[in-house]
């Protein structure tokens, strides 16, 4: 008995490592694209301008020492060995920080949070406990949650970073494609090589977008092998560099060539440091990506592959380069193709541009991502996201966004037309995502960790004073190119500050204006007009208390369909909601009024269901809630007699099979019997020629005849349809308010919600069904 349990154990650590491995593998195509195609440009941006290559190879070894160092401190030490430990359930990125300080802090910007969130078991998953009242922790938490400005000064800190991951999804294919395609200038003339880089890397960049509507999926079992081989041609050719040309370059790799360097070249050799820190980009994608990978596979793929592969790369060529100090082709100053053998250019520039093709592709999926979590954070216009694929999880396509990158990325690469501007741009991107989550992650360390105030210091100081010398010498380019992402980050930003803003008003608005239940009940049970046979999903924001339009809507027409349900899709701060604890479903009133209030809960990385699917699991919901009887909690902590609401949490049809289940077919035959185990409820309502729906419900426990009658009317208002009922806001600044508040609601939000999806987007909600119902928010 103990050998086969030991051997069973085997089995499963076996496959265990299979799996890892093979994530590992397939890291390689979708997280180091980016970071694996940097040595194409990065000695060419360091010795661009700022510094010159002597006979003394001082400036060439200094380089090379600041490269290792920059890559051993900034990727390895802190992303593969302290970052990726700070996941929220596995999740990556600066809003993963973000939503990690949300539940640990409760500075959660969503106004429509609940206490009945924080039961979710992925909002306690990391055993959430208050610091001692003692420590420091304790006071910093109490602080964030007394002072709004510091909850707003967190929030525009992840907003910054998510400006700049967009502003990095514009930069970085512009300046992979277009250094990659730079090695034809050593091929065609000198006179006409101008003629053909930008064409072609345009012509590859609007191939590149085209293609997104795809999706990854199809075509991504070819990126692994790309950037593998990608990886074994830099590093055999640095290795071969190095055995000829210069075998002791391995001596450059002591910090003391960094003090060297900076001792003869100064000034420049600080200006240069812009150049240096584009060997990190895409170093950022290894905590960004984490959720669709494991922390054990991202940090397997770096150390032992693609680490040791870029050292082997740089030291190539700079081996190279402290034997060649006048280069042949003097335009193309230092570049990555001219160390590489001649026989082999022509391949080598075929896989290079393969290789930025897939850089290029995961930052754009990374750009999608990030703006998904945005909108779902209530911080960015509503857009239409695509699942590109329903097996792999965080595949989606944006059009709106996708088209809108690739019209930057034509008019950085035709604007700027050299890979010096590209650089000084991409590099303040970079670094100013990295500083973003270095604070982000001292904050971590002392709220979600509860390590010593002492240890976040260290770890902001070490870090943060890395990252400020490389943005001070990225910042100085401004004039020189790295004025585009501080642009395009103002403008995103204004976006995004505007449309947060605008919907916390219109919340507030709502809120303020909100119907009282008694108002409700006093209605009496047809609710004072006749009741048609029906479902009516009242969509609102409000997850609690009845909306103003539903009396506006109600003074105004003179019927109302049988079972009404107040929808209210909502997200929270957490990645991922189990689908057993989507719902949220109560009554509003007495059973008799047939009326509901469904809570539909998402986290900020979850896809959501077509219009026919999420119809039946919202049926089935109230349906299961119906026949359990369960009497839940009073998720808004008010007394029950006062709000006469009671939300039970109720997953999908596909988590409770012994439950009710919800069938359509043609059959119209009067009545069916039931199994042993289950039996049905019928409609008597079966002589149309259309589809029938019934519902298929446990035989035991016994429900009693009130709640078969519920479940009979609503089984009947299924199947004579379901009507949405939207609000049409049109939201103005009221009289008095100031310029600013009138300028931002009046044009800015006004603007941006004309022109972005509506609230119900996410349902596809059937045009032929949908009843807009117009109201005028004065915030």
């Amino acid at each position: 008995m103990d050998l086969e349990t030991g051997v069973n154990q085997n089995r499963v650590k076996k496959e265990s490592w299979k799996t890892i491995l093979t994530l590992a593998y397939q890291s390689l195509g979708v997280v180091y694209g980016d970071l694996s195609t940097s040595p194409l440009y990065v000695y060419k941006s360091t010795f661009a301008e700022d510094i010159t290559h002597s006979e003394s190879n001082e400036e060439i070894y200094g380089v090379l020492s600041f490269v290792f160092w920059t890559l051993t401190l900034v990727p390895l030490l802190k992303y593969v060995f302290i970052v990726l430990k700070a996941d929220d359930n596995g999740e990556g990125g600066t809003f993963a920080l973000y939503s990690l300080l949300c539940r640990h802090a409760k500075v959660n910007s969503l106004p429509s949070c609940q206490l009945a969130d924080e039961d979710l078991s992925s909002y306690k998953k990391d055993n959430i406990i208050s610091p001692a009242p003692t420590t420091f922790g304790a006071t910093l938490k109490s602080t964030l949650e007394r002072h709004r400005v510091l909850q707003r000064f967190l929030l525009i800190l992840a907003l910054i970073g998510a400006c700049m991951v967009i502003g990095d999804g514009i930069l970085t294919p512009s300046l992979s494609v277009f250094s990659a395609v730079s090695g034809i200038e050593l091929a065609i003339g000198k006179e006409h090589h101008k003629y053909v880089e930008v064409p072609l890397t345009c012509v590859i960049l609007i191939a590149l977008f085209a293609l997104q509507h795809y999706g990854t999926h199809r075509v991504g079992f070819l990126f692994a092998p790309v950037v593998i081989i990608w990886l074994m041609c830099i590093s055999a050719i640095g290795v071969y560099n190095i055995i000829k040309w210069d075998r002791h370059v391995y001596r450059a790799l002591s910090p003391y060539y960094m003090y060297k360097f900076l001792k003869k070249t100064q000034r420049g050799g600080w200006m240069s440091l812009g150049g240096i820190l584009l060997c990190i980009t895409g170093s950022e994608a290894m905590f960004a990506d984490l959720g669709h990978f494991s922390q054990l596979s991202i940090q397997i793929a770096f150390t032992f592959m693609v680490y040791p592969s870029l050292i082997l790369a740089y030291m190539g060529q700079a081996a190279y380069l402290s034997q060649h100090h006048v280069i042949e082709n003097e335009s193309y100053r230092i570049g990555f193709y001219v160390s590489v053998p001649e026989i082999l250019r022509l391949p080598v520039l075929v896989i290079a541009i393969l290789a930025a093709v897939v850089g290029s592709q995961a930052i754009i999926t990374g750009t999608f991502s990030i703006i998904k979590q945005c909108s779902s954070l209530g911080c960015f216009p509503r857009v239409k996201i695509v699942n590109t694929s329903s097996k792999i999880h965080g595949q989606i396509y944006i059009p709106e966004i996708n088209w809108t990158l690739m019209l930057l990325c034509l008019a950085v690469t035709i604007g700027f037309r050299d890979t010096k501007r590209m650089g000084n741009a991409s590099g303040l991107a970079v670094i100013t995502v990295m500083l973003v989550t270095t604070c982000l992650m001292s904050l971590v360390i002392v709220l979600c960790w509860r390590k010593s105030v002492l240890l976040a210091l260290c770890f902001v100081i070490f870090f943060g004073t890395i990252e400020a010398l490389y943005f001070s010498a990225s910042l100085i380019k401004f004039l020189e190119g790295a004025w585009v992402p501080i642009v395009m980050a103002f403008a995103f930003m204004i976006v995004m500050c505007i449309w947060h803003y605008g919907s916390l008003k219109k919340y507030e608005f709502d809120v303020q204006n909100k119907v009282s239940v008694e108002w409700l009940l006093g209605l009496g049970p047809s609710l004072g007009i006749v009741r048609v046979r029906g479902i009516g999903l009242i969509h609102t924001e409000l997850v609690s208390g009845i909306p103003a339009i539903f009396s506006h809507f109600v003074t105004n027409l003179p019927a109302f369909h049988q079972v009404l349900v107040f929808l209210c899709v909502k997200s929270v701060p957490v990645p991922h909601v189990k689908h057993e604890e989507r719902f949220l479903v109560g009554h509003i009133g007495p059973r008799e009024y047939r009326i509901y209030r469904c809570i539909v809960r998402y986290g900020y990385r979850d896809a959501h269901k077509d219009d026919s699917e999420f119809e039946n699991d919202l049926v089935c919901s109230i349906a299961e809630f119906i026949r359990t009887g369960k009497m839940g909690l009073n998720v808004n902590g008010e007394d029950l007699r006062k709000d006469f609401e009671d939300l039970t949490v109720v997953g999908t049809p596909s988590t409770h099979l012994s439950g009710v289940q919800l069938c359509e077919d043609e059959d119209v035959s009067a009545e069916l019997v039931g199994t042993s185990e289950r039996k049905e409820i019928l409609s008597p309502r079966v002589t149309k020629p259309k589809k029938r729906v019934r519902f298929v419900i446990p035989e035991s426990p016994k429900i009693d005849r009130s709640a078969q009658e519920e479940l009979r009317e609503l089984m009947e208002a299924r199947e004579a349809g379901i009507a949405y009922i939207l609000g049409h806001s049109y939201v103005r600044a009221k009289q008095g308010s100031s310029l600013f508040k009138k300028i931002a609601i009046n044009f800015g939000y006004d603007f941006l919600r004309r022109n972005s999806r509506p609230p119900t987007y996410t349902l596809s909600v059937p045009h032929a069904s949908t009843l807009e119902v117009g109201m005028v928010y004065n915030v």
